[in-house]
């Protein structure tokens, strides 16, 4: 029986996503197209959909949908990457601690609906033909133009300086980096991401999500998403 559907992963941290698919493509008994739809930084975890066979058709529907995220902003210190795969470098301000949480809900609150956002300067984006992450690494950081993206919804999950949880619902394109760097910029105080999980891709949900561990134990086949199921991806709700 030829395998194919969607397995909604939870990636684990410290993993590219083309190392998860590799590993995933280890599994199948035989020769079998497969890929994914929608790229998670290495320290970033949660969904992760693995398309195989006929399913990887599907990869520019499935990526349109609106996606969540759980994160973790450090506020008061920068990055290169805005994140933690580069050294931190403090912005002191004084008043850094004793900002209100009312003006945090009200600075989020900026970021919601149809915003220009400037993409990281490590990012995948070509530029030239070469990647901006590889550019920049040697010392030629690109000036990337910034792009429209859509934000669904900020939610403030917790706050206690100088860490800043919150839930992002957005649409495709949207760099959750970016939005930790911008956040801490209208803050006057700078800020990086720290922690980042994928908590729904359209339909796909966390809690239904399987790890890499159970996959290498039980096997594939139970934990495909069959084919049906990509008439219902376009009527996930926005």
């Amino acid at each position: 029986m030829t395998l194919e559907g969607i397995i909604n992963l939870d990636k684990p941290a410290g993993l590219t996503s083309a190392r998860a698919v590799s590993r995933i493509k280890r599994l199948l008994t035989e020769t079998a197209k497969v890929g994914h739809a929608g790229t998670l930084d290495p320290f970033a975890t949660g969904v992760l959909l693995v398309l195989i066979g006929r399913a990887t058709k599907a990869c520019e529907q499935l990526m349109g949908q609106p996606k969540t995220y759980e994160a973790v902003i450090h506020l008061g210190a920068t990055t290169p990457t805005d994140d933690v795969d580069s050294e931190s470098e403090a912005t002191p301000w004084p008043g850094a601690k004793s900002i209100p949480s009312d003006v945090i809900e009200d600075t989020l609150a900026q970021f919601v609906g149809e915003i220009l956002q400037k993409p990281p300067a490590y990012s995948a984006l070509k530029v030239g033909g070469r990647r901006a992450y590889v550019l920049a690494r040697l010392g030629r950081a690109p000036k990337l133009s910034a792009r429209m993206v859509r934000i669904d919804s900020i939610e403030l999950l917790s706050y206690y300086w100088p860490l800043l949880g919150i839930r992002v619902r957005c649409g495709r394109g949207t760099y959750i980096r970016a939005l930790a760097r911008d956040i801490g910029e209208r803050l006057d105080v700078g800020g990086y991401l720290t922690a980042l999980r994928r908590t729904s891709s359209g339909a796909f949900d966390v809690s239904t999500a399987v790890s890499l561990e159970v996959l290498a134990t039980r096997g594939v086949a139970e934990y495909l998403q069959p084919l049906p199921l990509f008439s219902e991806v376009s009527r996930a709700p926005r």
